[in-house]
């Protein structure tokens, strides 16, 4: 394969996508996996893109090379792809490689969508809460140090646009769970109302007193009137009745994330995407209980990331029960936090009952996990 890697590096400028297809028997790797250059205006970073049981998973890069190196002997089939040229690298059963070139292929009809993923914020957009968080310089130029913070943002919103470039109405109502100081949640007021030309309402709740002021302070200042920033335990609150279309909630400590996502459930809201955080409620209680998950339980470090796998895992499969499609991602947010999951949902259906095998888990290791039983409780109590 060095003619293959070799010629990716020569032309790397060039190339705008990678596709891995046909794995090697035997190999545990996805059918297919993308690599994609994104471009920004502060230049360009690669990202891969893989399904796994239906889901999209997208990652970024920082060796493209590498990463080619290491994954292309997995495959017996590459695509290369240029501005009107289709370049293929095909290994035989018997290992014999072929090089094949398509000039004025599919790829020059992809070029225009594929080439370049324009960012969403540019450099120059007057995006007040991007200068305070110190991205942009007080006259909208990148600050060179925050390039990854910048990265970061328009990651985000590729995910939101990906799932609400479609969204029908003129006005769109947001309630945000633990928006701490809230610059993902004016991100996406900036994107809806500035980007998109919509009307937005954009209720954010927090547990600090002095957060939520803070909040308020600055929505006044930027002239974001469609924002509120509300004292609240989502926990033990009486939250709003209001329509709400797209409920967020990214780094709601440990079981906040269940009630947060207990609401949307209740209120079948359309659209809610969860970066879960501090997941410490299985781990606390989870026991050996003699089945396949044991191997996992023996030490500490295993048993706490498995104990968060879990606890995903079920906010997955309940959300899915009640009529939700959706997409685990993985998304880093502005701290580098190590807790980089995102569960976005759409809603596509109609609710179902709650799995029984969830509960048969829980029983056997000995664990609760709190949305079951908020949604256990309010199906009993609503009888749906």
């Amino acid at each position: 394969m060095d003619a293959l890697f070799n010629e990716f590096a020569r032309k790397r400028e060039e190339i705008f996508r990678v596709i891995l297809s046909l794995p090697e028997k035997g190999t545990d790797v996805p059918g297919k996996i993308s690599l994609e250059k994104v471009t920004g205006a502060a230049g360009a970073y690669w990202q891969t893109e893989k399904t796994e049981n239906n889901k999209a998973l997208r990652k970024t890069v920082d060796d493209p090379d590498g990463f080619l190196k290491e994954i292309a002997p997995l495959y017996r089939q590459c695509d290369l792809f240029l501005p009107g040229v289709q370049i293929t690298y095909r290994r035989s059963k018997k290992g014999k490689i072929t090089r094949l070139e398509n000039k004025g292929s599919r790829a020059s009809a992809k070029e225009t969508h594929n080439r370049e993923k324009t960012a969403f914020i540019q450099e120059g957009d007057r995006a007040p809460f991007l200068v305070d968080l110190g991205v942009f310089t007080k006259d909208y130029k990148i600050a060179r140090p925050m390039y990854d913070k910048y990265r970061q943002i328009n990651r985000y919103l590729e995910l939101l646009d990906d799932a609400l470039k479609d969204f029908p109405e003129e006005e769109i109502s947001i309630l945000d769970f633990g928006c701490g100081k809230s610059y993902l949640t004016f991100l996406v007021y900036y994107y809806f109302s500035v980007l998109r030309g919509k009307r937005v309402k954009v209720l954010g709740y927090d547990l600090k007193a002095d957060v939520v002021a803070r909040c308020n302070d600055l929505a006044k200042s930027y002239g974001y009137h469609g924002m509120e920033f509300v004292v609240a335990d989502v926990s033990r609150d009486v939250l709003t009745d209001r329509r709400v279309d797209l409920v967020i909630t990214l780094h709601a400590c440990d079981t906040a994330t269940d009630f947060a996502l207990h609401y949307a459930l209740k209120r079948r809201v359309p659209y809610i995407f969860s970066v879960p955080c501090c997941q410490h409620e299985i781990n606390r209680t989870i026991r050996e209980g003699q089945g396949d998950l044991d191997l996992l339980l023996g030490h500490g470090l295993f048993k706490e990331r498995t104990s968060a796998l879990i606890t995903d895992a079920f906010r997955v499969k309940i959300l899915e029960s009640r009529g939700y499609r959706v997409d685990v991602l993985e998304f880093v947010d502005f701290a580098h936090s190590p807790k980089n999951v995102m569960l976005r949902a759409k809603k596509t259906g109609k609710p179902k009952e709650l799995p029984r095998e969830l509960f048969e888990l829980e029983e056997r290791y000995g664990f609760r996990q709190t949305l079951l039983h908020l949604e256990e409780e309010y199906e009993r109590k609503s009888g749906s």
